[in-house]
């Protein structure tokens, strides 16, 4: 059985693709001569190219291209994932904007999506007994790693691992102890 060669047939339809769309440089750039690009608008010659069963053009990888479009889809996971876990602990709809520039409807629509509970208002403070937990658990923590109070990215994944240990919403959390960074008891 006769079968044409599948990348003959792709480079053929990309070349009509591209001389539709006025792309008659694109043409040339892979290979074409002006020559064969008009024998394309035959439709005897175009068959025979496209029903080759010897493959007449070859595949390069731009590895690098390859490479950038990989690495921002996996940025673009780690982002969803990590703005999936802010919401999960409790952010606040200012702390999405300011982060991650997520508009109110966003930050709404997302966490309808991940099943969380509409709330009116904020979360209530910290009572003593937490608050001094917290202070606790997270002082040493942070002179631990050595965390820089300006370093906000830092000081924020500190925040967030806190908060979903002791079961409090980020948003007070993440207040609190910017109330300690600002009143300089850090």
């Amino acid at each position: 059985m006769n079968v044409p060669h599948p990348l003959n047939q792709a480079v053929i339809a990309q070349a009509l693709h591209d001389l539709r769309n006025g792309q008659l440089r694109r043409c040339l750039s892979i290979g074409f001569t002006e020559g064969q690009l008009a024998a394309l608008k035959r439709p005897e010659l175009l068959s025979v190219l496209s029903n080759a069963q010897v493959c007449w053009c070859r595949v390069t990888v731009n590895s690098a291209v390859v490479q950038r479009i990989l690495t921002q889809a996996i940025a673009a996971n780690e982002e969803v994932a990590a703005i999936d876990r802010m919401l999960r602990a409790g952010a606040s709809t200012e702390m999405m904007s300011r982060y991650f520039g997520l508009p109110h409807q966003e930050v709404a629509t997302r966490r309808e999506v991940l099943g969380l509970p509409k709330r009116r208002g904020r979360h209530p403070a910290l009572d003593e007994a937490q608050d001094v937990e917290l202070w606790r658990r997270w002082k040493p923590q942070r002179d631990q790693r050595q965390i820089d109070t300006a370093d906000e990215t830092a000081m924020l994944q500190l925040a967030l691992e806190i908060a979903e240990d002791m079961a409090l919403p980020l948003s007070v959390v993440w207040s609190t102890i910017q109330g300690w960074v600002e009143q300089k008891l850090v």
